[in-house]
């Protein structure tokens, strides 16, 4: 979809490698005609490499290049560029409903009288199921194969759906459920660091760059692989040729010296580096790692920093090219060939980081003394929060004061068992994807305290629910070879599944009686966790207090049983002879976890497990697969719709006009995650979609998760603003998806009272605080809000993903200035709002009027900035959203 290559900077040259030729867009010849571009920073130096190759004098031109080089004259730039990424990595719970818009896509084409073929990943796509696993079962030799089974069953229509897109979409692959995580087989399979493609009769080598719709898709950049998350809109818009838009980034230069301390864990070190970076303020920014303690960091450490880039706020934390890449790649089986093309050129591009190399320079710069990090845990719903775990115990108690416990030690009954249950009292121990499961060091760590602590006769407390999910299963095979399996499966440990559960909300059902006692006395209960997601009503519905923590410390809290407990100075139990044991006795020498890991991790694992990935298991090969290059919509489905957004849709563009009457659909405050618009986890019956699924026909057994039924919008529309753990002020003493109808009065849910507005023809807005939008890049949040009837969110700021995604679905992102909020003034909900401006046509980030009319008939005008950031923006707006813009583009 875009014009020929154009190279006016004439910068392709030619290397050979092992033999082979390969040809290439050199930096150094761009330099002779741009400037010195040796200190760039290596991310800079990813995206410089993408407009040499793809300058075509359209969606990149001369000045796009040059003003990259200019970057460094004040290291910032207003400046847009188009950027094109060499692959697109999904996961299932954002990869199907991605799938059902192109498939929706092929029938708008057949519509408008097109070719339907025409709608095909141009750029290779790979997706993973890895999210559709849940925790139903654990603790039990047969946990995996029986949630194996059930996911299995829960999910075969939308197995079914992803069968045809593998058989009829070009260039695109589905990992089968039950292989690990994408992120990590992203990082042990499928990233090369430096990729190749045919060109003419060249084989042509770049950068290895992705976009992914999880937005922890910045693992990869542990690898030197620029990628990051985004809405499935967008890795969509990428998939079909069109560039991601973006202004040239700040780039952060995060200074790392010194080693880590004995006893230290890569997860208190990322928890270290993400409050450091969500107080320096790094949203919308690359982070680039530097300085001389990357050489103590394994690369699985790296990918584990790497990985949290959304929890800090940024997008990407990128690690350059060193001998730790190569090592990393000739260890997960990767051949010989792409290992020294991968030094070739990175040494030729300047993108190699060794002795000798100048440090880049940098927008701002932060730095850590490794050395100074201590043992942490970050909760109780912030990744950000961390707390020291010497303190976390007395830091518990103000946990309890701001949930109104403070000073409440009641104990109460648990129907049938021999125990009571109180406050702080830890429901779930869960060693999950993904942070972590990456990271050898960690996982072994667990194992070796689930050894001592086994072999001294303890075991985890009856009341807590422990689970394994590791993100490959190189994991369990390394877990087994060093004799540490047997030992966490008797802590309750056992594997129940290779993906993302408890992170996302897939931890399941505790216990009917335990959580029958947490609801009936309104405790508040603990998970910890070492994922990194936190936040509320996430991770379960019966647990409000959620702590991320690392796989070894994970399991000292099962063994604990509480977060009251100072697990640094009070015994976590007995053993069989009744004596005290402390977390230092069973605690693990990082010789002893080096040494464990270099007796049972091998080279084959890797090439073992990887040589047959896309084949999946019999279940899977089973699966019947239906052809044709559109897909035969299944009415009766309740898991796979055809959505309505091509719907009536014609060539011609219906340009956006004034929101004049709206109504406040929701009034909300500061950190609104993606999880508060559009959970993912578990369906209440009695809520709108639970009442939707209940009317056609399935059981509450069966409902399954928001996740899994994202390629269904009937119910994630009235999923949308669903959070069991939503304050929309304008239902004062309600929690959850509640809202207050115009000018009625009446108390509904949210999605009744849009389905009324939308009855009466009336537009609608949402009001929010500071970082709206903050968590998963997930596109149903943008999408519900759509279906909605919203025209305008207007908040504080703006999240990166989610601002983007309301973009693509033709929802208008306003960003209140001159100091105004919801609380300046004075909205309540009973306002009609009036926005104007647009009539008269947008540019980039113009200001609009909006005339607040309050209950009262008084009026007040104010100014805020429309949040179309770029051109690009503003054409998609105007379209009515990106995937609308590209299905004209095809079409013509």
């Amino acid at each position: 979809m875009s014009s020929p290559r154009k190279d006016t900077l004439n910068t392709r040259r030619t290397m050979t490698v092992g033999g082979q030729e390969y040809d290439y867009y050199s930096l150094k010849a761009a330099a002779e005609k741009i400037g010195d571009v040796s200190r760039l920073p290596y991310t800079l130096k990813v995206l410089l490499e993408n407009l040499l190759r793809y300058e075509d004098g359209d969606t990149v031109k001369s000045e796009d290049i040059q003003a990259l080089a200019d970057w460094q004259k004040e290291r910032r730039s207003s400046h847009e560029i188009a950027y094109r990424p060499a692959r697109v990595l999904m996961q299932d719970f954002t990869g199907v409903p991605a799938v059902v818009d192109l498939a929706a896509m092929r029938a708008a084409m057949a519509d408008m009288g097109g070719d339907p073929k025409k709608i095909n990943p141009l750029a290779q796509c790979d997706l993973v199921i890895d999210h559709s696993v849940m925790v139903d079962k654990f603790a039990s030799p047969t946990a995996f194969a029986d949630n194996v089974r059930l996911e299995m069953e829960r999910n075969r229509e939308r197995y079914e759906f992803l069968r045809w897109g593998q058989s009829s979409l070009d260039n695109f692959s589905a990992v089968p459920p039950g292989t690990g995580i994408c992120h990590q087989v992203n990082l042990e399979y499928l990233a090369k660091t430096v990729w190749t493609s045919e060109e003419g009769g060249r084989t042509v080598a770049y950068p290895d760059t992705c976009v992914g719709t999880d937005s922890h898709t910045t693992m990869i950049n542990g690898l030197a692989v620029l990628g990051w998350g985004v809405g499935g809109i967008e890795a969509e818009a990428a998939m079909l040729g069109q560039p991601v838009s973006m202004l040239i980034p700040e780039v952060i230069g995060f200074k790392l010296t010194g080693k880590l301390n004995e006893g230290i864990t890569a997860t208190d070190l990322v928890l270290t580096v993400v409050q450091m970076l969500r107080e320096k303020g790094v949203v919308g920014k690359f982070v680039e790692f530097y300085g001389s303690g990357l050489d103590e960091l394994t690369l699985a450490d790296q990918a584990t920093i790497a990985n949290m880039a959304p929890e800090y706020g940024a997008t990407c934390g990128f690690f350059p090219i060193s001998q730790q890449t190569l090592d990393y790649l000739r260890f997960t089986g990767r051949d010989d060939n792409t290992l020294a093309l991968v030094e070739a050129y990175a040494k030729e591009q300047g993108m190699w980081r060794g002795p000798g190399s100048e440090d880049p320079v940098f927008t701002d710069t932060l730095s850590l003394d490794i050395s100074t990090v201590k043992p942490s845990l970050a909760g109780p719903k912030r990744p950000q929060d961390r707390v020291e775990l010497a303190t976390a115990a007395p830091a518990f108690e103000k946990v309890l004061e701001d949930f109104g416990k403070a000073g409440d030690t009641a104990e109460y009954p648990v129907a049938g068992e021999d125990y009571t249950l109180t406050h702080g009292d830890v429901c779930i121990a869960a060693i999950t994807s993904c942070t972590n499961t990456s990271n050898p060091d960690v996982l072994v760590a667990a194992g070796l305290v689930a050894k001592k602590a086994n072999e001294l006769g303890m075991t985890r407390k009856p009341w807590v629910k422990t689970s394994l999910a590791p993100g490959s299963q190189v994991v369990t095979d390394y877990l087994d070879k060093a004799g540490l399996t047997e030992h966490l499966n008797a802590l309750g440990f056992n594997l129940v599944g290779y993906g993302c559960t408890t992170c996302i909300g897939n931890s399941g059902p505790l216990d009917a009686p335990i959580s029958e006692a947490v609801n009936k006395n309104d405790l508040v209960a603990v998970s910890v966790l070492s994922g990194n997601r936190n936040f509320e009503g996430r991770v379960s519905q019966d647990v409000k207090a959620n702590y991320l923590a690392s796989p070894p410390l994970v399991v000292a809290y099962a063994i604990a049983g509480s977060m009251k407990i100072d697990i640094t100075r009070e015994p976590l139990g007995q053993d069989r002879d009744g004596n005290d044991v402390y977390l230092k006795d069973l605690w693990p020498s990082n010789s002893d976890v080096h040494e464990a890991i270099g007796l049972s991790l091998t080279r084959d694992m890797f090439i073992e497990r990887y040589k047959d990935v896309f084949t999946g298991t019999p279940e899977w090969q089973d699966i019947p697969v239906t052809e044709g290059e559109t897909y035969e919509w299944n009415g009766q489905s309740t898991y796979v719709q055809h959505p309505p957004y091509f719907e009536g849709m014609s060539q011609s563009i219906d340009k956006p006009t004034d929101v004049r009457g709206a109504r406040p659909l929701a009034l909300l405050g500061d950190s609104i995650t993606t999880d508060h618009i559009s959970p993912a986890g578990a369906i209440k019956p009695d809520s709108p979609a639970g009442q939707y699924l209940q009317d056609h026909g399935v059981t509450v057994a069966d409902f399954n998760s928001y996740g899994s039924r994202r390629g269904n919008h009937e119910v994630m529309m009235r999923g949308t603003f669903a959070n069991i753990r939503l304050r929309n002020l304008m239902a004062p003493g309600t929690e959850g998806g509640w809202t207050t109808h115009q000018p009625s009065g009446e108390v509904m849910s949210i999605y009744d009272a849009a389905m009324k507005y939308r009855d009466a023809d009336t537009p609608l807005v949402v009001v929010g605080g500071k970082e709206y939008g903050t968590g998963s890049s997930r596109d149903w949040a943008a999408k519900g809000t759509n279906l909605l009837g919203v025209k305008a969110v207007i908040v504080e700021s703006f999240e990166r993903i989610h601002r983007s995604n309301l973009v693509g679905m033709g929802v208008l992102p306003l960003q209140f200035k001159d100091g105004d909020s919801r609380e300046s003034l004075g909205l309540v909900g009973t306002e009609i709002f009036d926005i104007t401006g647009i009539d008269a046509g947008l540019i980039p980030r113009q200001d609009l009027k909006v005339t607040i009319t309050y209950a009262d008939g008084s009026q007040k005008d104010i100014t805020v900035q429309s949040r179309l950031d770029t051109a690009n923006e503003v054409t998609y707006f105007e379209n009515g959203g990106i995937l609308h813009y590209v299905l004209r583009r095809l079409a013509a």
